[in-house]
């Protein structure tokens, strides 16, 4: 199982994500978050194909469709977490934290 934490930065809505690899290659995602919409993301994005997500444009891949279609923010850094998680998890990457810095 790979996990993979999300903190988001000024809304303070934490997720994790647990990916965990099943028989045939998919990879089934547990989502916990304090945000709404991405609650509503945990209930539709439950298993995916990580060869279909990971070697995609972002734009067409299962993890953004579901959601563009659930959270109004598109800057949140859920969903790159959430494929950060299925690549690790697929062995399709090696674990390594992914960090943005903002300054103003």
């Amino acid at each position: 199982m790979s996990k993979c934490e999300i903190n988001p930065g000024i809304c303070g809505l934490v997720t994790t994500v647990e990916a965990k690899s099943i028989e045939g290659g998919n990879v089934t995602l547990k989502i916990i978050s304090d945000c709404p919409n991405i609650q509503k993301v945990a209930e539709e994005l439950v298993e995916i194909n990580p060869f279909d997500e990971i070697f995609k444009r972002a734009a067409t891949t299962k993890t953004y469709e579901v959601v563009s279609k659930h959270s109004p923010h598109p800057s949140c850094p859920v969903p790159s977490g959430i494929l950060k998680a299925v690549e690790v998890e697929a062995g399709l990457a090696l674990p390594k934290d992914v960090s943005i810095k903002i300054e103003k």
